[in-house]
């Protein structure tokens, strides 16, 4: 099964590693150096992959959870002919490079998943498992399995320490994901010692009690046996397998081999002369493959290609025998989705709602044109409004339900919508209290790194949560996800905007955005309108406005009886919705100058959250209305008229920035 050469590979891809760190003068040789035999008897004997196509659809995918150990990903790419050069290994960690620091989606060839947050693979994993577990029931059919194949993780103690792996493989667990495979690099170190100093729990006990299959690889250097345990682990589908691989830290390196400095710094110069002769390796040259290993390696990637020509075959007899669904399968695929909006179009809709209950119309008018939209929330769908209600729900005895029950586990339901979206073939959407927002802004950040169009539902937005108290009303929420690059913030104020920020969210293929929607029931305006896929436009005017009056959601109502009142004592006002930063921010200058015009320097913002992110519409002259402390339990019409949100203050505000 294996020979002299697959040692000779497993030492280069060591070598290649440790030297690329060293170059670099930064950087993790630990895990690359303890873990490489285990990664190379996956990629080379199981893993179903094609490197002249890195994107083929029905490849296996393997995420690298524990980024740090990227030295050792990038030497795989190398290897194997995914289209990376010495150059780029020689270029680990510099400016431009296509081999960062810690690895990148789209940056590198055969990077399925940013990764470097410990965790985070795992939970990313348990959505491309999940996805291609659903897309299966939707596609396959009698002999002729078009979705079939597995994910593969390959994870540390600190990815296991995260909470977020345990939130995720509970799920999977529960789901019974049974190409879910992960290969957990034990080797009892972390950054500041032996993990015993934090972390003694029986891994492998905690994982069968979520129902996943725990296997055990006694010698991380037994080629055979880590061969036979990934073997179990493909051959029991009825659920999700785990194999705890005993490894040493920075093997082979003889001054810190088995220690915590071997983690996260340069092995030096003098130590890797010792490393190669430890490991009998005899080529003085840096970066250095020796033809016999190329030549290996050839042979394995010809093997590579033969996995997508016989998919390839296999659709190609798919279309044949199921026309319409195999039309169907490639255009679940592409991103985009066939949906126009105008004037006309928005729902007609006389009764004032709230935001959370137009999102709901509207999400159930879209389930119905848009047939491969997955979603589901931490269960709070009665509250968040978020069930498609001509769909059935996702389980491990219905695999073809499209909504899905995320169970209270909000930061894992982020991360495994990414992993939905990275598998492809879904527009995936998912719903929570928008306070709780704050467990899930880690995934958040990363799908708004990777450009993921992942849509978030995030309701009970402001105050006018009410009786449920300060825990339950977000206040500082909004900004958090407004500062965050590439990052969609949609506040609508009715049943329009509302359908616009489903629209936008739809069409953005970039990266995620965020519907924030009320509890209580807003006013329905007659102005608001298509001028919202702008991010912020005119709902209320006056013929030479004296001040402007910003709001975005629940206050755009209030700021429009507030124009009323001050039309009463002679103030001409312009009533503007900011629907979405972000948007607004991307028009041009001539535009962004007609809707709030330099000129006009009194202004007023209105809105129940923090001031923080306002003040560059404001300016100096203007003033905010907002929440910069934290509410209180009581009725929502209470908090909004004892913290200011009335038409008598914001009048009187508006004259104080006047001057009359």
């Amino acid at each position: 099964m294996f020979n002299e050469t697959d040692e000779l590979v497993i030492n280069n891809l060591r070598i290649l590693s440790v030297e690329m760190i060293e170059k670099a003068k930064s950087g993790h040789p630990g895990m690359p150096l303890g873990i490489a035999p285990s990664a190379f008897v996956l990629w080379s004997k199981f893993l179903k992959h094609n490197p002249n196509n890195p994107s083929w659809l029905n490849r296996d995918r393997f995420v690298l959870s524990a980024g740090h150990g990227s030295a050792l990903l990038y030497s795989l790419l190398y290897l194997f002919g995914y289209g990376l050069s010495l150059d780029d290994l020689k270029n680990f960690r510099q400016w431009e490079s296509i081999t960062p620091g810690h690895p990148e989606y789209k940056k590198t060839p055969g990077v399925e998943v940013t990764t470097g947050p410990l965790g985070q693979g795992i939970a990313n994993a348990v959505g491309m498992a999940l996805a291609e577990s659903y897309l299966a029931a939707k596609f396959n059919r009698v002999n002729c399995d078009l979705v079939n194949h597995f994910t593969y993780v390959l994870c540390g103690d600190g990815c296991l320490m995260e909470g977020i792996s345990s939130e995720a493989a509970s799920l999977a667990g529960t789901l019974k994901l049974g190409k879910l495979i992960i290969l957990y690099d034990s080797n009892n170190i972390t950054i500041e010692g032996n993990t015993e100093i934090a972390f003694k729990e029986n891994v492998l006990k905690r994982f069968e009690a979520y129902g996943w299959q725990t296997l055990k690889v006694l010698d991380g250097n037994n080629l055979s046996e880590i061969y036979n345990a990934i073997c179990s682990a493909k051959s029991d589908l009825t659920r999700p397998s785990i194999i705890e691989i005993k490894t040493k830290i920075g093997y082979g390196s003889p001054n810190k081999q088995g220690k915590s400095c071997a983690h996260g710094e340069p092995l030096g110069e003098k130590e890797i002369l010792l490393l190669k002769d430890k490991l009998g390796w005899n080529y003085k040259e840096s970066f250095f493959v020796p033809d016999k290993a190329l030549d290996y390696m050839n042979e394995i990637k010809k093997s590579c290609e033969d996995n997508e020509k016989k998919w390839n075959d296999l659709f190609d007899k798919y279309k044949k025998e199921y026309g319409d669904l195999g039309k169907k399968f490639e255009s679940w695929f592409k991103n985009d989705v066939d949906l126009d909006l105008s004037e006309k179009e928005l729902l007609d809709y006389k009764e004032d709602l709230a935001t959370r209950s137009a999102s709901e119309i509207v999400l159930n008018k879209i389930s119905e044109r848009i047939e491969n939209l997955f979603g589901g929330s931490a269960d709070l769908a009665p509250s968040t409004k978020s069930v498609m209600k001509n769909c059935e729900f996702y389980s491990c005895e219905n695999r073809t339900g499209s909504n899905m029950h995320f169970g209270i586990r909000e930061h894992a339901m982020a991360a495994i919508a990414n992993g939905l979206v990275l598998h492809g073939g879904l527009k995936v959407y998912i719903s929570g209290f928008f306070a709780f927002s704050d467990y899930m802004k880690p995934a958040m950040r990363l799908a708004a790194l990777m450009g993921l169009p992942v849509i978030n539902i995030l309701t009970h937005d402001s105050i006018g949560v009410g009786e449920d108290g300060p825990t339950h009303q977000p206040i500082e929420q909004l900004a958090m996800l407004r500062s965050m690059p590439n990052f969609y913030v949609m506040r609508p104020c009715d049943i329009k905007e509302t359908e616009i920020a489903w629209y936008c969210a739809l069409k953005r293929n970039s990266g995620p955005s965020a519907l924030i929607l009320s509890r209580q029931k807003l006013k329905l305006l007659e102005e608001t309108g298509i001028g919202a896929l702008k991010g912020a436009y005119i709902l209320k005017d006056s013929d030479e406005p004296e001040i402007i009056l910003m709001a975005s959601g629940s206050e755009v109502s209030l700021i429009c009886d507030v124009y009323e009142e001050l039309k009463k004592i002679k103030i001409n006002a312009r009533v503007v919705s900011m629907f979405c930063f972000e948007i607004f921010d991307r028009q041009s200058d001539k535009y962004k100058e007609s809707v709030l015009k330099k000129n006009i320097r009194a202004r007023i913002a209105v809105e129940a959250g923090a001031s923080f992110g306002w003040h560059k519409y404001v300016g100096l002259d203007g003033k905010i209305i907002c929440m910069d402390e934290f509410g209180k339990s009581a009725p929502s019409k209470i908090l909004f008229d004892k913290y200011g949100f009335n038409v008598g203050n914001i009048v009187e505000c508006a004259r104080e920035v006047l001057g009359k």
